[in-house]
């Protein structure tokens, strides 16, 4: 690969990073690993749920955090924690559902178990 071709790489990376700051996805995103968490961390207000596929509280936390996703200008974010727990540890996440709020790049709260729709909503617009 050219030096052209990294600069023009850097630039389309860039350029989707910017698309994606201005505006919140509509969707939760899964997150795929301790650099993509990072990224969707650094900027705005994000939700991040880590969870488990096989965890009772996390299935009935689904729905209402893709309504927060939906609702809200933030961005919710969610981390199996089967999948990634190099990254649930280096959280100290040691129970599901963990969830954090980071309001550019900073943990402002963190909640263990399953929340309701209207508290996690109004938490989040506080926020925003």
């Amino acid at each position: 690969m050219s030096d052209a071709d990294d600069i023009e790489s850097i630039r389309e990376r860039k350029a989707e990073q910017l698309k994606q700051s201005l505006t919140a996805p509509d969707e939760p995103v899964h997150v795929e690993g301790a650099e993509h968490f990072e990224e969707l961390t650094s900027d705005g207000v994000v939700l991040v749920d880590f969870y488990a596929d096989w965890c009772g509280p996390c299935q009935m936390l689904e729905p209402v955090v893709e309504d927060v996703a939906a609702e809200t200008d933030a961005t919710v974010a969610k981390v199996d924690v089967d999948e990634h727990q190099s990254l649930a540890g280096q959280f100290g996440v040691q129970g599901v559902p963990t969830l954090f709020l980071y309001v550019d790049g900073e943990r402002a709260e963190r909640m263990v178990g399953a929340q309701d729709a209207d508290r996690l909503r109004s938490l989040v617009e506080s926020y925003v």
